[in-house]
């Protein structure tokens, strides 16, 4: 990669991004209330299993999908894939959450005059407008994808920091620690054909369900 695509893509997979990244859980944070994240052990097994059973088989292979649609100039497959993204989002702080940072990452990338995203139409889903910006800024797609891994990680990880709480090295640690399985996930989501893709994960779903009526929430999902 070179520097000019390297430092583009610092800058669009960071969580200092202003899109609001920082204010989802994915529902780590009923997870936590309920005590089934409560440790670094057990935080550490939540984040390998999220990676493994969602990330790696539904949200990064519909992200490579996108990403190659954008490359192809395939808008049809564009607004497929995009589509049934956000037909996954099964729960309605899920949904509200990809349709707003997919919202703010197209109005940002719109307002720095980085690419034309009508292609991405009304209702648009995160990974579709950091597909868009991929495309546009010419980083390389694998790199994009683990970079969008990395920061779901790290945004996890902060979450936990704040919330089990883990102190700031064991936050650190714990992030480390996931380097294979990060690579484990990109590498699946870019070898795993339509007919494999699955985004059954029920466990999370309820925990998704019960955080829209939980008491005390810091996270929006």
């Amino acid at each position: 990669m070179n520097a000019a695509s390297l430092l583009h893509l610092l800058q669009f997979a960071s969580p200092a991004l202003p899109i609001g990244g920082y204010s989802y859980s994915q529902g780590l944070e009923t997870a936590i209330d309920e005590g089934r994240v409560h440790d670094a052990v057990s935080a550490h097994a939540w984040l390998v299993r999220y990676l493994d059973e969602v990330l790696a088989r539904w949200d990064a292979p519909l992200l490579w999908r996108l990403m190659n649609a954008f490359a192809a100039r395939d808008a049809a497959a564009v607004a497929e894939w995009s589509a049934c993204f956000l037909a996954s989002r099964d729960t309605a702080e899920l949904r509200a959450e990809t349709v707003q940072m997919g919202y703010s990452l197209t109005r940002l990338i719109a307002e720095l005059g980085v690419a034309d995203t009508a292609v991405l139409g009304d209702e648009v889903t995160l990974p579709a407008a950091y597909a868009c910006a991929v495309d546009a800024l010419g980083i390389p797609h694998e790199d994009a994808l683990l970079a969008m891994l990395f920061s779901w990680a790290e945004n996890q990880v902060l979450v936990c920091v704040k919330s089990v709480p883990l102190g700031q090295v064991a936050g650190q640690r714990l992030l480390l620690s996931l380097r294979p399985d990060l690579e484990r996930a990109a590498a699946t989501a870019r070898s795993l054909p339509d007919a494999d893709l699955s985004n059954w994960s029920p466990g999370l779903s309820m925990l998704s369900m019960r955080h829209e009526v939980q008491h005390g929430r810091l996270y929006r999902s």
